[in-house]
């Protein structure tokens, strides 16, 4: 038996699954200790519960996903809208600082995948797959690879394994940034800075509460973002190199931020912007939890698992040894690397939930959101690129 939602049911089932979620987290002290995000508890319980029908009644449920893309362009243009490019100037070595890290875990995620697939008497390439190419390049990403694996290299079921590892990626990259945090805010005593924020010295008063006139105005720089991005990407298509629409929306909202300094007609509202973004985060992953198939990925249950496995442990003790000691040991850098958690394994929308699931309950880390972000939407998949280009250069591969 099949049930098809369009989209307008999509969303109310998405909501209904943040509010599920909500419920959850209230009455479970564990998920509340370990700042799990809600979309990630109501997406993962009702992929579960949506599975179990599947295979008790053959219950289907297909969903309208029209609304998940511009959900996601939403959060980025966001993010775009409150980057501040003072605070980037202030923050730009701890970005670099950042990046270095992101290459040399890209380097171990790979070489932990490769290890771990030759160990199991599996194809090289299967660690590749289940390393930085889905890990922290996301569906997109493992997509394009794992075609290119399946006709380079006759790779039997390398589209199926990409998908698995970057869905279960996505989950495990939001259940567990929000522990690997918390525990280094707990034993280290942090808190947040409370020292005066010298980069909006000399900014126009942004502290307005929210009404119609700041939300609707920040809704339309929001649209302004989605369709300019759009366009961008249809224009710049017959390039050799071009970027995502989300990139573009970002760089919109950037542009749009910073010419408020130059012309005080344009004015953004942080606090409508931070709300649009943070609902459409929300709803953009609760509805890709929510659609997940899980019964088609039992059959890579067990090579899945033990690669997994390994996965999430190297994050773990990398993002706490090495992401929080370089990051400056404080309580910004304890919330990087709960988003480096996230965005190692998942995604930035996940890498976002985590610190935002932290910074709700331990207080605001605005550095920590200025540099995860940025990093994950501008320079992440330029990296990875370069890594996974490296590593085929291997004569293990051939290529």
């Amino acid at each position: 038996m099949t049930f098809d939602f369009d989209a307008v049911q999509t969303l109310g089932i998405a909501i209904m699954v943040l509010y599920t979620g909500m419920l959850v987290i209230h009455h479970t002290s564990f998920l509340r200790n370990n700042d799990i995000p809600v979309p990630v508890v109501g997406g993962l319980l009702f992929a579960i519960l949506t599975s179990l029908a599947y295979g008790k009644f053959e219950l289907s449920l297909h969903f309208d996903m029209a609304l998940k893309e511009p959900m996601m362009l939403a959060f980025f243009a966001s993010i775009g809208l409150g980057a501040d490019l003072r605070m980037l100037a202030r923050g730009g070595q701890q970005l670099l600082v950042f990046g270095v890290i992101c290459v040399i875990y890209l380097v171990i995620q790979d070489g932990i995948g490769m290890l771990t697939a030759i160990g199991l008497d599996l194809h090289p390439l299967v660690g590749l797959l289940s390393g930085s190419i889905t890990l922290s390049g996301g569906h997109g990403t493992g997509a394009a690879w794992a075609e290119r694996f399946s006709n380079t290299a006759n790779l039997a079921g390398a589209m199926e394994l990409a998908m698995a590892c970057a869905t279960f990626g996505l989950i495990l990259g939001g259940l567990i940034g929000g522990p690997v945090a918390g525990r280094l805010i707990r034993k280290h005593g942090l808190k947040p800075e409370t020292g005066p924020q010298t980069v909006q010295d000399d900014a126009p008063p942004e502290e307005d509460p929210i009404n119609a006139d700041n939300f609707l105005l920040s809704l339309f720089y929001i649209v302004v973002c989605l369709a300019g991005g759009k366009l961008l990407v249809t224009a710049m298509s017959g390039f050799t190199f071009t970027l995502p629409t989300f990139v573009w929306s970002l760089m919109i909202g950037v542009v749009i931020r910073n010419g408020t300094f130059f012309h005080k007609q344009i004015r953004v509202h942080p606090a409508s912007t931070g709300m649009i973004g943070s609902l459409s985060l929300s709803l953009f992953l609760a509805m890709a939890l929510m659609s997940l198939q899980l019964w088609e990925l039992l059959g890579l249950a067990g090579p899945l698992l033990v690669l997994l496995g390994v996965q999430v442990t190297g994050i773990v003790i990398f993002a706490t040894i090495i992401t929080f000691r370089f990051m400056g040991g404080q309580y910004d850098a304890a919330i990087v690397a709960g988003g480096h958690c996230g965005f190692g394994l998942g995604a930035t929308p996940t890498a976002v939930a985590n610190m935002e699931a932290l910074t709700q309950r331990f207080g605001s880390a605005p550095q920590a959101f200025l540099v995860v972000p940025l990093m994950g939407a501008f320079f992440i998949d330029l990296l990875n690129a370069i890594v996974i280009q490296g590593y085929l250069s291997l004569p293990i591969f051939g290529f």
